[in-house]
């Protein structure tokens, strides 16, 4: 076993560190505003955790002898700013970065060979999937949690016989099989959160670079939950309900525009990974080109995201390989 850290390792690792900084900002303005008592306690919940874990990632790198990476710090949120959104969407963005953070852990627990860091990622894998529990229940509570579709349970095990299955335009369409629905609701749910966080990092953004950007992703999240929701809809299923209305009407801003900037890049870079995913589990070829266009038009718009910012000085570099044409060359 080595005794130093694999890239893989230190990969997650520098994630989940620069992920938990972003987390550490924005849950510490909520708790500044929520007045709900069963709110607050989940939000404080998830922050005691997301400090928790940045101690871990600091020891972590620290036993390594790798520099601590900046991410976000208290001078990207303002803590005496108004309210820009409801008690009630603290415990939607609760579920929305949670899912992120599980989808990181999820894929690390096979790869992570040094037994602290795997213990540190198993850890942190339990520990959301508590947290997204008590918002769950907290949701439940208040009468917000979305289920998805009920559809019937079959009377005996049945197999496919013609091509025609996979149709999704032409032809005979069949019904969405359970788990295309459940990508379909899952997807729309993380857009639907999106679009309300995107409106009201638009309201208070300062530089013109950045709103134009997140008012393109507000623009572009709309469609998706368009198209997304056209496909339940078409065969009489529910689909979640948007929450723009949780946004506060305030264009003082609580972060800044490199924290927007970080945070949107972040988790449009999720919703490609939710595409891929659903996209892998589909049968339609309808669906599965409509999950095409939307990973390509998510990418672009992340890759844009990016270059702003570059031009801002605001990207901080992960580990990477060493360049041997560089060392060669000097």
């Amino acid at each position: 076993m080595n005794k130093k850290m694999t890239s893989a390792e230190i990969g997650k690792i520098w994630a989940v560190h620069m992920g938990n900084t972003l987390s550490q900002c924005v849950l510490s303005y909520f708790l500044q505003h929520v007045e709900d008592e069963e709110i607050q306690t989940v939000v404080n919940d998830a922050l005691s955790l997301t400090n928790d874990l940045l101690e871990r990632t600091n020891k972590l790198f620290m036993d390594e002898n790798y520099p601590t990476p900046i991410g976000l710090t208290e001078k990207d949120v303002d803590l005496n700013a108004p309210r820009l959104f409801s008690d009630l969407f603290y415990l939607y963005y609760l579920k929305y970065v949670a899912k992120a953070g599980l989808s990181i852990y999820s894929t690390a627990i096979p790869i992570m060979l040094k037994p602290d860091v795997k213990e540190f990622i198993l850890y942190s894998n339990s520990a959301t999937i508590k947290l997204i529990t008590k918002v769950n229940e907290a949701l439940d509570k208040k009468g917000r949690l979305q289920q998805p579709a009920s559809i019937p349970i079959p009377t005996n095990v049945t197999f496919v016989t013609k091509q025609s299955y996979l149709n999704g335009v032409f032809g005979e369409v069949r019904p969405l099989h359970a788990l295309e629905i459940a990508h379909l609701f899952d997807n729309i749910e993380n857009n639907v959160t999106s679009k309300a966080l995107l409106i009201g990092f638009n309201q208070v953004a300062k530089n013109d670079d950045v709103r134009s950007f997140l008012h393109r992703g507000k623009k572009m999240t709309s469609h998706h939950v368009e198209q997304l929701t056209e496909k339940l809809y078409k065969e009489d299923l529910p689909a979640p309900p948007l929450v723009d209305d949780l946004v506060e009407a305030t264009t003082i801003p609580p972060f800044s525009d490199k924290l927007m900037m970080s945070h949107k890049i972040d988790m449009f870079s999720m919703k490609i990974r939710t595409y891929a995913n659903a996209m892998s589990l589909n049968g339609r070829r309808d669906i599965g080109t409509m999950y095409g266009k939307l990973i390509f038009d998510t990418g672009r718009y992340v890759e844009d995201g990016a270059n702003i910012m570059i031009d801002h000085g605001w990207m901080e570099q992960p580990p990477h390989a060493v360049d041997r044409d560089y060392l060669a060359s000097n």
